[in-house]
């Protein structure tokens, strides 16, 4: 287990250096010297080639894999992308391979990944970035748990394994300054990112706490709400984390995640593969299964929306984005 924490740290922490200033921010390795308006711009070309073509996106062998339907209009515009993200990016290694029937388009995964392209369907509007000064890229994520939770002023609300700190900041200013958002995250690094971020948006109902989701670094029973972003999949023991989170949420208290699950059963070599682990893929375990978890921890009102499948290029099996809902059971009456 040691082992496969320190896969996914590593992996987290080096995407952190890529978000600090100096470094790769970009969702597919969009690079950092372009303006904020070009990068949405950029951003929003490969989301309208994606809904039109995308067939498959994976991560092997340390690379990302975008399989396209061809079609004169798509091969175009992939030329073109590509050619632009070249640009932008040169150590990416941007690709792009015309095999007929399919275009594949390739890229380094330190510079674009499952859990960081928008294949898992994160959604976050102009105004609530704009609220924070956050691009999405900041996001790694699969969803956008703080739209889920239904968030209240004053509420104290927790994010398990918080990153470069988005789904806090937004949640402090949704909960307001009689509410407090926390962050845990276990890299000094996306640690580091997450209060830069926070300097520069001016939230001061906000804190961002060292440690693992497997023993939350808080009270028993002191938040209202817990959230997380496509992290608890990477837990190796995920039992232990929503027993956590059971722990430290108050009687009654809510659990909003948007998460990955498989939806047919991953190959055992998959399942094995440390690199496919941090990329978001190995440690998905199915919906049912996600359930028995949470009721065992002792939630209630269980409730599991899958919101995107996700086939996996060259891997049988396939995995699913999903929102994911549960309540403490709230105190009985003496």
């Amino acid at each position: 287990m040691s082992e496969l924490t320190d896969a996914v740290r590593e992996r987290y922490a080096a995407k952190a250096l890529q978000m600090a200033p100096g470094g790769v921010t970009g969702s597919l390795g969009l690079a950092c010297d372009l303006t904020d308006g070009q990068r949405a711009q950029r951003q929003a070309e490969w989301r309208a080639v994606d809904a039109a073509a995308l067939l498959t996106r994976a991560e092997r062998s340390g690379t990302v894999i975008s399989t396209y339907r061809a079609g004169p209009a798509t091969r175009a515009e992939l030329t073109r992308l590509v050619a632009a993200e070249r640009v932008c990016c040169g150590t990416a290694n941007w690709a792009l391979h015309d095999d007929g029937a399919e275009l594949r388009v390739t890229v380094d995964a330190a510079s674009g990944a499952c859990c960081e392209d928008d294949c898992c369907g994160a959604t976050y509007s102009a105004e609530e970035l704009a609220s924070v000064g956050i691009d999405a890229t900041a996001s790694l994520g699969c969803g956008n748990p703080t739209l889920l939770a239904e968030l209240r002023a004053g509420e104290t609300v927790l994010d398990l394994g918080s990153g470069a700190g988005l789904d806090v900041l937004l949640s402090a200013r949704r909960v307001g300054p009689a509410g407090h958002a926390y962050g845990v995250d276990m890299t000094d690094e996306m640690l580091a990112v997450a209060r830069a971020n926070q300097s520069r948006a001016g939230v001061s109902n906000a804190t961002f706490l060292k440690g693992t989701i497997e023993a939350l670094p808080l009270p028993a029973a002191s938040v209202d709400v817990i959230i997380s972003n496509c992290v608890i999949n990477l837990a190796a023991d995920k039992r232990a984390v929503l027993r956590e989170a059971n722990r430290v949420l108050k009687p009654g208290g809510r659990l909003a995640v948007a998460d990955m699950v498989a939806l047919a059963e991953l190959p055992a070599e998959v399942k094995r593969s440390l690199d496919q682990w941090a990329g978001c893929i190995a440690g998905t375990i199915p919906a049912d299964e996600y359930v028995s978890a949470l009721r065992a921890a002792g939630f209630t009102g269980i409730d599991v929306e899958v919101t995107r499948e996700v086939r996996l290029d060259g891997v049988a099996g396939a995995i699913a984005s999903a929102y994911i809902r549960a309540t403490k059971e709230p105190t009985k009456p003496a």
